[in-house]
């Protein structure tokens, strides 16, 4: 099973601060935005110059006033894997998911410290 490291996810209070911060930090540029259709939630997404390299900035509505977090992180680290079934069964056996989302194809384990890892099919 191989895993590649995919993109950053950093959940945010300002998003047009964040955006901004990490144009200037680390000269990215946004590649694409989703936004709910109720306004829930907005992501955009910057990439380095080269394309290889993506962070995820996601401002969720329901956190706006709030630190949000996952298992008390700020942000997790978004694995590719080549045998997306193959990945599953393995953390499952392992007893390490923390949250799944079979509709949007992803799953969350989390490491002995609380860290959350997220797993996805590997995308082109």
């Amino acid at each position: 099973m191989i895993f590649k490291f995919r993109h950053t996810n950093i959940n945010v209070r300002n998003l047009e601060a964040s955006i901004e911060f990490y144009q200037k930090a680390l000269n990215l540029t946004v590649s694409r935005e989703k936004t709910a259709d109720d306004g829930s939630f907005k992501l955009v997404y910057l990439t380095d110059p080269d394309g290889a390299y993506e962070v995820e900035l996601t401002w969720l509505r329901d956190h706006a006033d709030r630190a949000y977090d996952l298992g008390e992180n700020e942000w997790h680290i978004c694995f590719g894997v080549d045998d997306y079934e193959a990945a599953y069964s393995h953390h499952k056996a392992m007893d390490c998911i923390i949250f799944e989302n079979t509709k949007m194809g992803l799953y969350f384990i989390v490491d002995p410290d609380g860290y959350w890892i997220e797993i996805t099919p590997k995308r082109d």
